[in-house]
């Protein structure tokens, strides 16, 4: 267990340094192709945090245990909204306000992100994800992004941050780094509860769900503190778009998958909803929400636990 400690404690370091790098890089893109830092976050940022989530999905999809990949992406999507953007709520609620101008596109894309989820929840219901509906997933997401370039385009609104091919470079290595960590997390952690004693259903919706979620909590996080929050926000509805949409249509072109928990898309797509407030209220209705939002969370994690 000493191994597995020394492990999680290095991947948060990575995790840390890598959001850092990642939104440095991200913000110098987004003024050089001159295009909203949220849609930065919700495509190259969002792409890069959610490849955890699509690596561990697509590798329990093809070993023959779909099952995992779907507890996966769904508690994933939860962590993103319940957890990581209430903390955000919570360390900077004026980050999230939906005026601001480094939050151009957030309004739409956190409809968009309810409207992927519907679509997810409403084709999920039949009890099984075939090729057609992973096919459909991906039209839908391809839409979307077509929808969102079009509409991202900005025009001295913004400071210029670009810093050249170092954008580059920051972007590439702290996404390396923020998947490392990421990884070294996930493994130890399980590990840890593993030798805890701790079901492997309680591991796989809770410790490897949220251990997947740690980049986006990691970046978003840094992406506040930092003074980007159109990163910040737009990387947690474009990773829920990602998860849905893209992992989970590539995924169920593969192989079938079935889905036995229908509760678990409810409380998903409730989870999902809570977005909205939390980008239209006041800043301090926003900090409230957050705090609501966040101890749903926890209480949600209790039950899966048997704590409560």
């Amino acid at each position: 267990m000493f191994i597995e400690a020394a492990l999680f404690v290095v991947g948060i370091i990575l995790l840390v340094k890598g959001a850092d790098l990642f939104v440095g890089g991200g913000s110098g893109l987004a003024s050089r192709f001159g295009i909203t830092p949220s849609l930065i976050g919700f495509t190259v940022v969002a792409f890069g945090t959610s490849l955890p989530e699509f690596v561990v999905s697509m590798n329990a999809g093809l070993t023959g245990n779909p099952e995992i990949a779907t507890g996966n992406i769904i508690g994933s999507n939860i962590a993103n909204i319940a957890l990581v953007l209430a903390i955000c709520g919570l360390l900077n609620p004026h980050a999230l306000n939906r005026h601001d101008p480094a939050n151009k596109g957030v309004k739409r894309q956190a409809l968009l992100m309810l409207a992927a989820t519907a679509l997810f929840v409403a084709v999920a219901w039949s009890g099984t994800l075939s090729a057609p509906a992973g096919a459909i997933f991906l039209i839908a997401f391809v839409l979307i992004l077509r929808t969102l370039w079009k509409e991202s385009r900005i025009e001295g609104t913004l400071p210029i941050l670009a810093k050249g091919s170092l954008d580059y470079i920051l972007t590439a290595g702290g996404i390396i780094a923020v998947i490392i960590g990421a990884q070294l997390v996930v493994t130890s952690a399980v590990g840890i509860a593993t030798a805890l004693g701790i079901s492997a259903f309680v591991i796989g919706m809770t410790i490897v769900a949220i251990g997947t979620s740690l980049p986006e909590l990691a970046t978003s996080a840094a992406a506040i503190l930092k003074g980007e929050p159109g990163i910040s926000v737009g990387n947690l509805l474009g990773s829920n778009i990602f998860n849905l949409l893209f992992v989970m249509g590539i995924i169920a072109l593969i192989v079938p998958i079935p889905i036995t928990e229908t509760g678990d898309l409810l409380i998903m797509a409730f989870f999902s909803l809570a977005a909205i407030p939390l980008i239209y209220a006041g800043e301090r209705a926003t900090r409230v929400i957050s705090a609501i939002v966040l101890f749903g969370y926890f209480a949600y994690i209790g039950i899966l636990a048997g704590l409560i």
